[in-house]
């Protein structure tokens, strides 16, 4: 939790409270989906990889409303809340939602330039993937290559705010207390390294281009001396 509290300014603005509702409108929505008419969301609005047959321009916008389970959900909008209400309510509606969609969408085009990477240089030529003991057909694979969530999105926010309050004072599990800008570093520094072991199904240069697009952006206003 972060010491800096402006006052006059609102605990829940515009912005992130819509992207609040929007985000859990659409997990209620996966779930009676997946009950009701036994249709997974997340292969219709998750971002595939853009060689599968499934994948879908706008995906790169919808991807960032749908999450795995509640706990995926939970935490990014405990954290889009946490940071976003700071900066929304000094960029304003309008710019925070610039920067929340571009630091979303810069995420899915690293996701997608990772896989194609890493597709071209493992994968090219071959006709069938072995899953686990099972030979699936390269172009089922490469429809499970899917990625949901708005970390990217909430990667780039938790950077803009450790670049404009660097020394404001935050508390990892409510209290061990970090400056922003060292909190940033290691969790940037902690995706790095996570995203070139693999061992895991998150997306973590997802997370990484989030911060990328995020800190491009935010250098482009302080040169245009806006930042604030």
């Amino acid at each position: 939790m972060s010491n800096f509290r402006p006052s006059g300014f609102s605990v829940l603005p515009t912005v992130v409270k819509n992207l609040l509702i929007i985000n859990i409108l659409f997990f209620l929505a996966k779930i009676a989906a997946d009950v009701v008419l036994r249709i997974d969301l997340s292969d219709y609005l998750g971002l595939h990889y853009i060689g599968a047959s499934d994948f879908q321009p706008y995906q790169f916008v919808t991807y960032m409303f749908m999450h795995g389970d509640f706990a995926h959900l939970f935490f990014n909008m405990f954290a889009l809340w946490m940071f976003g209400n700071t900066l929304e309510n000094i960029w304003g509606p309008n710019r925070f939602l610039l920067f929340y969609f571009v630091c979303g969408i810069g995420a899915g085009i690293t996701q997608e330039v990772v896989q194609y990477i890493q597709y071209a240089a493992t994968l090219s030529g071959y006709q069938n993937v072995n899953m686990g003991g099972h030979i699936i057909p390269m172009g089922e694979y490469l429809n499970l290559l899917n990625t949901v969530g708005a970390s990217g999105a909430v990667y780039g926010i938790l950077l803009a705010f450790g670049m404009m309050f660097p020394n404001s004072t935050l508390y990892i599990y409510f209290a061990i207390p970090i400056k922003a800008k060292w909190f940033v570093l290691i969790y940037g520094l902690i995706e790095l390294f996570a995203g070139f072991r693999g061992l895991d199904n998150v997306a973590h240069f997802a997370h990484l281009g989030g911060m990328l697009f995020g800190l491009i952006l935010i250098l482009y206003w302080k040169k245009k001396g806006n930042l604030y």
